[in-house]
């Protein structure tokens, strides 16, 4: 089959090379400051990963080889923009640069154009769905976002499914001068692998940096379901306390993610 071919864009998949954590640190600092041969061998040490993400996009029928392509601007994009100052791991900065590189492509390649109008009005109701889940502490229904926005429940629900497939996880959907919200900041889906895969790789590394009670606090109210009344009684605090430590866990949550 052509998808199980050794050799893409020139490239022998059976001898890409491979870094150690401590390469990939020390390299990273040497391209911050300048140094081209270290940048090369920074990307040449890291197509396995971008082959490994491409591989999730063959079921499309699209050529292996764009795809690999178009990996590879994702991964230099990652190494160009990564921070070293953070304590975040290489991987879980480029995996989604990449993974947003690949289905910007698709996108803009797709046949199917959503007119600016209905993606204007799907952001809008990725925008008034977080803001009705915070305020009810719920998930509101199709019908109380139409409400809030104004607009007929049928063109909301057209404008959500029309972006679902062919939007980047990077697609700016907000700015007001300051950080923007991104698509991958509104849309959660269960059934969607990738945004699942990488919502649970950040979701882990975010929850390494709270403290004990911050921890349990979120383990029982969100994976285990528990009100803030029940982990008040549960843990010994007031129920106010609970809802400080949950709001602050989660902004700590949100910066790091």
């Amino acid at each position: 089959m052509y998808y199980n071919k050794v050799e893409i864009c020139g490239v022998n998949t059976a001898k890409l090379a491979t870094l150690t954590a401590d390469e990939k640190k020390d390299l990273l600092l040497k391209s911050k400051q300048g140094d081209e041969a270290a940048r090369q061998k920074l990307i040449d040490g890291n197509l396995r990963l971008v082959l490994s993400i491409i591989q999730r996009f063959t079921n499309r029928r699209e050529n292996l080889d764009d795809l690999f392509q178009v990996g590879c601007i994702g991964l230099i994009k990652a190494i160009d923009n990564f921070n070293t100052d953070l304590e975040v791991k290489f991987s879980t900065y480029a995996v989604p640069m990449i993974i947003g590189e690949v289905r910007r492509y698709l996108r803009d390649n797709n046949t199917i154009r959503v007119s600016r109008s209905v993606r204007d009005l799907a952001y809008r109701a990725l925008q008034a769905r977080e803001k009705l889940s915070k305020d009810m502490a719920a998930d509101p229904t199709l019908a109380q976002i139409a409400a809030e926005l104004g607009e007929k429940e049928e063109n909301v629900s057209h404008a959500i499914e029309a972006i679902v497939e062919p939007v980047s996880l990077y697609e700016p959907i907000y700015n007001d001068g300051g950080d923007s919200i991104y698509v991958m900041d509104q849309i959660s889906d269960a059934g969607a692998s990738d945004e699942a895969w990488l919502e649970n790789i950040a979701l882990r590394e975010a929850m390494k940096k709270l403290n004990e009670r911050e921890k349990k606090i979120i383990q029982m109210r969100f994976f285990r379901g528990k009100t803030q009344m029940e982990i008040a009684d549960e843990i010994g605090i007031s129920q106010a306390q609970v809802s400080r430590l949950e709001k602050g866990a989660l902004e700590r949550i949100r910066k790091q993610m």
